[in-house]
C-alpha cells in the first residue's frame, strides 16, 4: 500500500458503491467505462485490497469495500467543504448563481427561477448556460456552474436533487399514421396542457412504431429509452436521426415514424399528437435541479428548487442518485 491515495479514483469508487453499477458511475461523471475501471483498478492497489466485486447485475462491495467506504464517503465531504469554504473566502463578493439549463426545459421554468433569484433577500444575479447534459454535468462536477436543471434521467452521486417539475409526454405521427385517431390538430394557441389533440394513446398500443430520436445528448432520447425498458420492450428506433425538436415534429408529420415529445415542446407542425398513457395513466416525465450540497449558495439553491417545485419552503432534498 502506498502513502498516497487518488482523490479521482476515491470519487470513482464512491459513485460506483451509489449506482451498484460501473457504467452508471462512469456516466454520472462523464468519463469512459474503461477509464473509471482504471481509476479504482488503481485505487484498490493503492489501498491493497479489492473494494468490488463485478456481477452480472453490477458492482457489489467486498468485505473490505464496505469497512472502507464509509470511510471513502466522509473523507469526500471534507474535501469539498474544503473547496467550498476557500471559494467562499476568496469570493466573498460574488453574489452570481451560476444555472446551466438542458434545452428540454421549458422555458417558463427558467423564467420562474429568474423571477425567484429577483426576490431573494439577498441581491444574486442569475447567470445562465444553455448546454448539453453532459457539458453541464461536468461543469457542475468541476464548479464552474452552482445548479442546473436537467431531465431527471441520470444519477450524479454526492450531489443534491430535488424533482422541481413534471409534465406529460405525447406521441407524434402523421394522420396517415394515425388512422381516425382525431379529426384535427390543436390550436396552437392554447396550453401546453391542451397542445395534444384531445386524445389519447396507451403505449402497449404504440411501442411497435418505428420511433425517430434526436442526440442522446439532452435528456430525451434517454428518457424515451428508459420508457421501453422498464416496459421490458424493445424499441424500433428510425436509421436516422433529428438534430432538433421541430425537425423531430416535422419528420414524425412526414410519417418518417413516430416520436416521443413533452407537452411543452410541442411546436405547429401538422403531425397529430396524443396524450401518451400507461394503462390509462399519463406518461410523465420528470424535471430536477441538481447542486452541490457543500456549495456556498447550497442554501439559496434549495429554497429556490423548493419554491419552483411548488412548496414554497426548504425541503430536504435527496443527496443520493435521484435516478438510477
Amino acid at each position: 500500500m502506498t502513502d498516497h491515495v487518488s482523490i479521482e479514483g476515491l470519487r470513482y469508487a464512491w459513485a460506483a458503491a451509489q449506482t451498484h453499477s460501473f457504467t452508471a458511475a462512469a456516466r454520472a461523471y462523464g468519463v469512459t467505462q474503461p477509464a473509471l475501471s482504471n481509476g479504482i483498478a488503481k485505487l484498490e492497489q493503492q489501498l491493497g485490497g479489492k473494494l468490488f466485486e463485478r456481477t452480472t447485475q453490477g458492482a457489489a462491495p467486498t468485505a473490505f469495500g464496505r469497512q472502507l467506504l464509509p470511510m471513502i464517503e466522509r473523507a469526500l465531504d471534507e474535501l469539498d467543504a474544503i473547496a467550498a469554504e476557500a471559494q467562499r473566502l476568496t469570493q466573498p463578493t460574488d453574489r452570481s448563481i451560476r444555472m446551466g439549463v438542458s434545452p428540454l426545459i421549458d422555458p417558463k421554468l427558467v423564467a420562474q427561477m429568474y423571477s425567484m433569484v429577483c426576490d431573494l433577500p439577498e441581491s444574486h444575479e442569475l447567470v445562465l448556460r444553455e448546454a448539453d447534459m453532459q457539458e453541464l454535468r461536468e461543469a457542475l462536477s468541476a464548479g464552474k456552474l452552482d445548479v442546473i436543471l436537467i431531465p431527471a434521467v441520470a444519477s450524479m452521486p454526492r450531489f443534491a436533487h430535488r424533482i422541481i417539475s413534471r409534465e406529460p409526454v405525447a406521441i407524434v405521427a402523421s394522420h396517415a399514421a394515425q388512422g381516425e385517431a382525431s379529426d384535427g390538430v390543436a390550436d396552437r394557441s392554447e396550453t401546453d396542457e391542451n397542445k395534444a389533440d384531445g386524445s389519447m394513446a396507451e403505449f402497449e398500443a404504440e411501442a411497435d412504431a418505428s420511433f425517430i430520436l434526436v442526440p442522446d445528448t439532452c435528456g430525451l432520447t434517454t428518457f424515451t429509452k428508459q420508457l421501453f425498458a422498464s416496459h421490458k420492450h424493445p424499441m424500433n428506433a428510425y436509421p436516422g436521426e433529428a438534430a432538433s425538436y421541430q425537425v423531430l415534429e416535422q419528420w414524425a408529420s412526414m410519417g418518417l415514424g413516430a416520436a416521443i415529445l413533452p407537452l411543452s415542446k410541442l411546436g405547429g407542425s401538422k403531425a397529430q399528437h396524443r396524450r401518451l398513457q400507461d394503462n390509462g395513466q399519463d406518461v410523465i416525465i420528470a424535471y430536477e435541479a441538481v447542486w452541490n450540497p457543500q456549495s456556498p449558495l447550497a442554501r439559496e439553491i434549495e429554497l429556490l428548487a423548493g419554491q419552483i417545485a411548488g412548496d414554497g419552503t426548504q425541503h430536504e432534498s435527496l443527496v443520493l442518485p435521484a435516478q438510477s
